[in-house]
């Protein structure tokens, strides 16, 4: 399950080196994609990632409010954009930066961990949201951004949130419903959906 979550939750932000050549969207329609996650009145004031003509993560869109999205990575099969409480951004960015150093997604935690216990890194101490939207590529109409029968994902960050002070157990028990992953570190969230 964990490796099911950071793909969803990940697998915008980094680059898969593949040799057959991709197609990179006009900006405008990476936007409208990378803003599907998001309750309507947010997707306007959103910062928005995508990629530049040369396969680069590059900011398309500056933001006016507290969002950040990341639209769907043209290396990875499926359709996927996620975004973020601005105040995750560093916590996100430094991720991204220690991919693309090479480093394993047990090496990014580790890293991280440390440089937040030091205070080298911020992570925010309130929940912050992440919204996830993803779906199949047969399902998306490159002309428009619009991704049919997509399925959502919420992610509430609760750093050092633990079962014990949440309730929440570490596992569901019914399709749908809440629980706490990664319980007592700096990655603690808590999971909600995707509803079938």
């Amino acid at each position: 399950m964990k490796t099911l979550i950071y793909l969803l939750v990940l697998s915008p932000f980094f680059l898969c080196a593949q040799e057959e050549e991709v197609n990179i969207l006009p900006e405008e329609i990476q936007i409208r994609t990378a803003v599907l996650p998001l309750p309507e009145e947010q997707k306007s004031g959103a910062m928005v990632y995508g990629y530049d003509e040369s396969g680069q993560l590059v900011v398309l869109r500056e933001g006016s409010n507290n969002m950040v999205c990341v639209g769907d990575n043209p290396y990875r099969k499926g359709i996927s954009s996620s975004c973020y409480s601005v105040k995750l951004e560093p916590f996100m960015a430094r991720g991204r930066e220690l991919n693309t150093l090479g480093k394993s997604q047990e090496e990014r935690n580790e890293i991280r961990g440390k440089e937040i216990e030091s205070g080298a890194l911020m992570m925010p101490r309130e929940p912050s949201m992440l919204y996830v939207f993803f779906g199949k590529e047969e399902d998306y109409d490159t002309a428009t951004g619009a991704l049919l029968n997509g399925k959502f994902r919420y992610v509430i960050y609760t750093p050092f949130a633990t079962t014990e002070s949440t309730g929440l157990p570490d596992k569901p028990h019914a399709p749908g419903m809440p629980w706490l992953m990664d319980p007592g570190t700096h990655r603690a969230h808590i999971m909600v959906g995707p509803f079938n």
